[in-house]
């Protein structure tokens, strides 16, 4: 049996599957991960800030103008759409199968693919709030602001995107969530992350099912944790893997 029909079997066979996915999950849908947007940025600007500059906490207080540049040009993808991945993994939701997708990215492609139960550890672009007033926006008050930093036209206050940044929490409810989901799982599929960013990756950790599936192009540290391991894009595989169940 190829590893696609392993794959194909081993959900068939599943009644509690979860999704643990990064970056790699969006990139066939022209999402770069953050370090390569980063990079462009860097080029095209002569800036000197690395990616755990730019996206941190405090280089978001201190200058968020140059945040705002570019987060709003190389981190905001409005046009990307879905691939095989994330299609797939709504499917099988809806067929009861996937219990939950745990992601760290913060497109909201699989949302839009049509998965409703998404524990989003790095929170998402879509859901914006006014660090004065607490007033929530959405992604399109961020995109059409005439200012570089996006200002609350309440209270003049900056609008800060609801992700993640270097020096901040993850979502305590989120995390307890996930390590819920992964641990009542009986096949866990890993797919498009290289499981260094922690403390995400250490969630792989608390699980205690049959079967692990890592698909990632690159090795990770987890990698004799896996029952079943493809080295090939993601979307590409789980829309293979659709065409057998």
């Amino acid at each position: 049996m190829d590893p696609l029909q392993t794959l194909a079997s081993w959900i068939k066979d599943s009644g509690n599957i979860v999704f643990f996915g990064g970056a790699g999950t969006s990139t066939e849908s022209g999402i770069p991960d953050f370090r390569s947007a980063a990079g462009l940025y860097q080029t095209e600007h002569n800036s000197p800030y690395p990616p755990e500059v730019m996206l941190s906490r405090s280089f978001f207080m201190s200058s968020p103008d140059i945040f705002f540049d570019f987060y709003r040009s190389k981190m905001i993808h409005p046009e990307a759409e879905p691939n095989g991945a994330h299609l797939l993994l709504a499917e099988l939701e809806r067929q009861g199968k996937l219990k939950a997708v745990i992601t760290q990215n913060i497109d909201g492609l699989h949302q839009l693919a049509g998965s409703r139960v998404v524990l989003e550890l790095h929170g998402s672009i879509h859901r914006n709030h006014c660090m004065g007033c607490n007033r929530y926006y959405g992604l399109e008050q961020v995109i059409q602001s005439v200012e570089r930093a996006p200002l609350c036209p309440e209270c003049g206050g900056i609008i800060k995107p609801d992700v993640v940044l270097y020096e901040e929490q993850l979502d305590h409810d989120v995390l307890v969530g996930a390590v819920a989901a992964i641990a009542a799982a009986d096949l866990l599929i890993i797919g498009g992350t290289s499981l260094t960013v922690q403390p995400a990756a250490s969630l792989v950790t608390y699980f205690r099912g049959r079967h692990t599936v890592l698909l990632n192009r690159d090795p990770t540290p987890y990698d004799h944790r896996a029952d079943l391991i493809i080295t090939d894009r993601i979307g590409k595989v789980m829309g293979a893997v659709q065409e057998q169940l």
